[in-house]
């Protein structure tokens, strides 16, 4: 491993993902899943349930 390889490898070792991004990740990581399975799983069909699910969360949580 080349030293800007470590440097760049240890770099990400201390990178926090924001919010955002680990949710981005999990609604790819969960349609590449599904759509591996089920060719007509869609992404927009991952984002619906994922929103739906967010919504159903924030709902519980203020009650």
């Amino acid at each position: 491993m080349t030293d800007a390889l470590k440097k760049l490898v240890e770099a990400a070792r201390h990178v926090q993902p924001s919010p955002e991004h680990r949710e981005e990740q999990r609604r790819s990581f969960a349609y590449g899943n599904t759509h591996f399975e089920n060719r007509l799983i869609t992404r927009e069909m991952v984002d619906r349930q994922a929103d739906k699910l967010a919504k159903e969360q924030d709902e519980h949580r203020g009650a």
